[in-house]
This record gives C-alpha cells, sequence and structure tokens, in this order.
C-alpha cells in the first residue's frame, strides 16, 4: 500500500501503518496552532478493508471524508457511517487502482484551468491576468470581465482562498462567474453596467502545497492588510485596487469556509462588519440574497454573524486587518462582506461541485439585484 500527498494540494503526515490500520495526521507545517485540512492519495490496496486512523484533532466534515476514485474527476461525501472515533474505514475494490480521500473536494490551480476552457465562446468577454507573482515564482491569477469598451457604473472585486484550505470558495466563484456570462436578462444589464475582477487564490503558493493557510505563523492572508504587507498578493491587491476603482468600486466579496462542522458551522452567512454603515448593506444584500435564490443550499440573513457576537470580535483580529476591514476604507465602497461556504453541510443541503456553484449564481443574482 502506498500513501502520498505528493502532488498539487496535498497534505498528510503518515505516522505508522501496522497491518491494516494507517496511523496519521494532517501536516500543520507553519500552522500557528491546529486546523483540519488533509488530502492524500492510496494504491496498490485493492481488495483491502483499511482504517484511516487520526492521532490528533477532529478531521471530519458533517458528512465524513470525501473520496474520488476516478483521480479527481467527480468526489462523493463518504457520510457517517464510515467513521469510528477519529477514524474512518474503507474497503477497496478489487480493480481500485488509486484512491484520493480528503477533508473536501479539493480545488487547484489545475481545476481554476479546467473552468477557464469550460466557458468555451463565452471565453471572449473575459480577459485573464494576474496580480504578479508569489513567494515562489507562481502566477497569481485574476480574471476580468463586463462593461467591454465604456466606463462602468459599477467595479466589484471578488476574492477567494485568502485561507487556502477553504475550497468550496472557488466552486461558488466558479457559479458566481458563470451568472454574469449567462443569457439572463439581469446578468447581461449586469456585465454591461458593471467591470468584475475576480481573484481565485490570494494564497496560491499554499493552494498548491496544500498547506492549511488559516492561522498561518506568523499572520494568514486574511490578516495582512495592514500598511506592511508580508504577502505579495495581498500588497498586490492593496495598491490596485484604490486606483482601478476611481470611485466606482462599489462592492467586494470575500469568500470563505468556516470551521469543519456543528452549529453556525452549517449554515450560509455573511462576517458582519464592525462599521454600522457597511453592516447596515450587508443586511440590505443578505435580504435580497434570501428573496432571489433559487439554489438547493440555502441561505437566510438571520444566520449573518454581527460584529461582537461569535468568533467576530476584535480579538480574532490582533494579527492584523482582514481584506473586507481594509477595502471598506474605501469611501465609494458600500458593500463589504466575507461569505462563509460550509465544507459539506449547509442548513441540512449536501455541499457539492454543484450546490456550491448553485450558490455562486445565487450571489450573482443578489448582485445584479443591489446594484
Amino acid at each position: 500500500m502506498n500513501i502520498t500527498s505528493n502532488f498539487p494540494g496535498g497534505n498528510i503526515v503518515v505516522e505508522r501503518v501496522e497491518e491494516d490500520v494507517v496511523h496519521l495526521q494532517q501536516d500543520l507545517r507553519d500552522t500557528a496552532g491546529d486546523w483540519f485540512y488533509w488530502y492524500f492519495s492510496v494504491s496498490n490496496a485493492e481488495g483491502k478493508r483499511v482504517r484511516f486512523n487520526f492521532t490528533g484533532s477532529r478531521v471530519f466534515t458533517a458528512r465524513g471524508p470525501a473520496v474520488s476514485t476516478n483521480n479527481g474527476l467527480t468526489w462523493a461525501w463518504l457520510g457517517q457511517g464510515v467513521l469510528e472515533g477519529n477514524s474512518f474505514v474503507y474497503t477497496f475494490g478489487p480493480d481500485e487502482k488509486i484512491t484520493l480521500f480528503s477533508l473536501t473536494i479539493p480545488y487547484t490551480g489545475a481545476d481554476w484551468c479546467a473552468f477557464l476552457n469550460s466557458l468555451g465562446t463565452n471565453r471572449s468577454l473575459v480577459e485573464n491576468g494576474n496580480l504578479g507573482f508569489s513567494r515562489q515564482g507562481r502566477p497569481v491569477e485574476t480574471l476580468w470581465l463586463g462593461c467591454p469598451g465604456g466606463t462602468p457604473e459599477h467595479r466589484v472585486v471578488i476574492t477567494a482562498r485568502h485561507h487556502s484550505c477553504e475550497t468550496m470558495g472557488s466552486y461558488t466563484m466558479e457559479g458566481l462567474i458563470a451568472y454574469v456570462l449567462s443569457d439572463d436578462p439581469e446578468a447581461l444589464r449586469l456585465r454591461q453596467r458593471t467591470e468584475f475582477l475576480f481573484v481565485p487564490f490570494m494564497d496560491k503558493d499554499g493552494v498548491e502545497n496544500g498547506d492549511q493557510g488559516k492561522h498561518r505563523h506568523p499572520r494568514d492572508h486574511n490578516r495582512d492588510y495592514d500598511q506592511h504587507n508580508l504577502y505579495r498578493e495581498t500588497a498586490a491587491l492593496r495598491a490596485l485596487l484604490p486606483t482601478w476603482s476611481q470611485g466606482h468600486l462599489h462592492a467586494a466579496l470575500d469568500l470563505h469556509c468556516p470551521w469543519i462542522a456543528d452549529g453556525l458551522n452549517e449554515k450560509l452567512y455573511l462576517v458582519g462588519s464592525k462599521q454600522p454603515r457597511i453592516w447596515q448593506q450587508q443586511q440590505r444584500f443578505g435580504e435580497i440574497l434570501e428573496r432571489v435564490q433559487t439554489g438547493p443550499l440555502r441561505y437566510h440573513a438571520s444566520d449573518n454573524l454581527p460584529f461582537g457576537h461569535g468568533w467576530n470580535t476584535g480579538f480574532n483580529f490582533q494579527q492584523g486587518f482582514s481584506f473586507c476591514d481594509w477595502v471598506t476604507e474605501l469611501p465609494e465602497l458600500r458593500l463589504a462582506a466575507s461569505v462563509e461556504v460550509p465544507y459539506a453541510n449547509a442548513n441540512g443541503g449536501e455541499v457539492t461541485r454543484e450546490s456550491a456553484r448553485a450558490f455562486g449564481t445565487d450571489l450573482g443574482r443578489a448582485l445584479a439585484a443591489y446594484l
């Protein structure tokens, strides 16, 4: 049996193998404290029944681990029935050559490229670029679309993967882009009047290396919006947006995933701003989103987390400004919000590639109505 994480997005530490039990844990490398992301492959295990025992903290979503038996082409949740404490049991088929297991449904640069290729004739409506290069020399991709050849009424920026492990935000971004490019009359009007900037990987190195990203030492990318930036990506975005805006940057959404499971972590919600004017607009946007949504993942504005409640306090931002904290300093900015998309379970609905994309479509409808 061969177990490896030596591929884009991979993350695991194998401690030892005892017959049909593998003892392992997530790789926390430069994480300050604990987090839960892991992703590995198994080969040469045909016909075996194996227990994968995680020796550290909790590592399973409300739907158990995710699995792919066709090299990531499709993914499915194994469910709670395979769990035994902090372990899961899996029986490999007799012809199962390579199997992928993960905390979540993974998303790396290869998935982004596949999405761009899937746009077909709509590819001509978008412009690809980058924010420069990461510390390790990777291009930090951007996608621009909307308001061809004119001055927009609105500009909107959408970011994802400030925390590299939060993959479901990427599928949500795909759905939002697909909506803006669609033939829906409201989408057509939106892209005629609005210029969009999408940044799919704010922590590009972390995505490809399979890092946790959250609580990165000495601070993570979503606490790096003070004057002195540690990361090239955040410095580049801070430099770009005030110049690009020209007084028209009216909305900014930052796509995230919450903690692993339970309570609010299994709901779609907006993270409330400490600025009353922004919180008022978040509530307005939330009411619109709740009204126009049609997808299988149901959002309720009452689930939004006001500043000063739960984890959303000043204590959680001691390391530095978040993206949404910083962007609200631009005087023309009306709406800024971190949007939390659960890993596996959202108000009882199953979070998959397809359902997360559908929620992205709902976000697009809500933006069209809001603007």
